[in-house]
């Protein structure tokens, strides 16, 4: 890939350099959608082979400080990064670990409640779900995953 040359201009404007490393770390994260750092790095070190897991985590925070990437923490592990125009929730299966997107307008209701009650403005972007996946439901539970979105009624009731 070539040298992004917005990401370049706003680095001359704050005083700093386009460097190769950066330009790998960011094409790492454009390639891989949803990436830790340590799989950004596998990436750019396929590339780059002395570039270390400190320069990435250095580059990412200052990707992310200039708007260009953001994290998500999906789970218990390492946050994950994407382009910052890669604006979705994550639903997470912890049974099998997949990760899916869903559009930020998922959580309308539940943002603008946070936003009117609270005083609080949501960050779907920021978000991720816990659950289980229908392919897991299926596989536990051939019934479940046909009632996955439907709420039980309680006994006695319609």
């Amino acid at each position: 890939m070539g040298v992004d040359t917005s990401l370049k201009g706003t680095l001359h404007r704050r005083g700093l350099r386009m460097t190769p490393q950066r330009q790998l770390v960011l094409d790492a994260v454009r390639d891989l959608g949803h990436a830790t750092p340590e799989q950004v790095c596998t990436k750019v070190q396929a590339v780059a082979p002395a570039v270390n897991i400190t320069t990435v985590y250095r580059t990412l925070d200052l990707l992310e400080q200039l708007g260009v990437v953001q994290h998500a923490h999906l789970g218990h592990g390492a946050p994950t990064y994407s382009q910052h125009e890669h604006r979705h929730v994550h639903l997470v299966c912890h049974s099998c670990g997949k990760v899916d997107e869903a559009p930020t307008e998922l959580l309308g209701a539940v943002s603008e409640r946070t936003l009117s009650e609270m005083g609080f403005r949501l960050d779907a972007t920021h978000v991720a779900l816990s659950g289980t996946c229908a392919d897991c439901l299926e596989r536990n539970d051939p019934d479940a995953a046909d009632d996955a979105g439907t709420p039980e009624t309680p006994e006695g009731g319609p």
